[in-house]
């Protein structure tokens, strides 16, 4: 495991360049004390491997902006891509120090993947009052609008961006959503009705993915036990990694088919493939067997299909005992 002695890590996403993995992750201090602080002080650290499971620590990415600005307190979730100009870009997660609660997406830009430059002029991209909640809307503790995953057309028509997003009626725990965002070219974003329908038991759906694994598409993302509806956590016995298979990388996605990847010891799960191609999930250590938060990314877990569902190996760490049956939530 990727532990380090001075700070929390969490939530990641990756990149290859060809030549070696980078790994990304949120980071804060240990001195803060308490693990739930660490949100409001987090920043990007950046590792690299050969094999995706011995990393090497280097200088990190990106720090909350000097202030007044709208991502002036703390840079949360986000992932990386490289653009037809060469260019790599990081949407990120930004929150301020006027509204905390609320959640906004911008966009850091790379040459090498180690230094990053962030256009203090660029306005960044805000959720959209007539598709989803935003801050006050409901007893929500904050305007979800964060850890987007960007990626390609598959017919080359422009670029997708999944959100963690709520849409602006249904029951406290099951608004959650899949938001979206399209561009033709990776600098205009139109922000787009979500991709997923809520009631299917999921007050949010966090650090979502999509892939191609083994020739199917499946859409991962993740949510604890506390944000999931009363039905939810009694049917499914809490939270964790989740994972659906989908018809469509671009949606839409039935999210009422939902199963659990991992129990909650492990969270923000990412699908990425090793230089074998192979599939592995990586993941943060969220909790050890007495409840405590770790904060440090495990060493990869091989996926694989067990009829309609994406599982681990059983036996592996946070690996659920066996499969329930496929079953829809409603």
């Amino acid at each position: 495991m990727y532990l380090l002695p001075d700070s929390w890590t969490w939530d990641s996403w990756f990149v290859d360049d060809g030549e070696q993995f980078h790994a990304f992750y949120l980071k804060a201090s240990r001195a803060l004390g308490d693990p739930d602080r660490r949100h409001r002080h987090a920043s990007v650290g950046h590792a690299v491997s050969s094999d995706l499971r011995s990393w090497t620590e280097v200088a990190d990415v990106l720090v909350a902006s000097d202030g007044p600005a709208f991502d002036d307190l703390a840079i949360w979730t986000g992932s990386i891509v490289c653009g037809p100009d060469g260019l790599w870009r990081f949407f990120y997660t930004a929150c301020s120090r006027e509204r905390p609660e609320q959640q906004r997406i911008s966009i850091a830009t790379s040459s090498d993947l180690m230094t990053w430059n962030v256009d203090p002029g660029r306005k960044p991209l805000e959720a959209d009052a007539t598709c989803y909640e935003k801050l006050g809307d409901s007893a929500w503790y904050d305007e979800a609008w964060r850890d987007p995953w960007v990626f390609q057309d598959p017919a080359g028509h422009g670029w997708h961006m999944l959100i963690t997003a709520r849409a602006r009626e249904g029951a406290l725990r099951e608004r959650g959503v899949i938001g979206h965002a399209t561009s033709p070219d990776l600098e205009t974003w139109q922000v787009e009705p979500a991709l997923s329908a809520p009631g299917a038991g999921f007050g949010q759906l966090e650090v979502p993915q999509v892939a191609v694994v083994d020739g199917r598409a499946v859409l991962v993302f993740s949510c604890l036990d506390g944000e999931l509806s009363d039905e939810r956590r009694a049917s499914d016995a809490g939270g964790g990694i989740w994972t659906v298979p989908i018809d469509s990388l671009t949606g839409p996605y039935d999210i009422s088919r939902a199963t659990r990847l991992t129990d909650s010891t492990l969270y923000a799960g990412r699908l990425v493939q090793d230089r074998a191609g192979a599939w592995q999930l990586l993941a943060f250590r969220n909790r050890d067997s007495d409840g405590h938060f770790v904060g440090g990314l495990i060493d990869p877990l091989p996926v694989s299909w067990i009829g309609d569902r994406l599982s681990l190996t059983v036996g592996t760490p946070g690996a659920l005992s066996a499969p329930p049956p496929e079953r829809a939530y409603r």
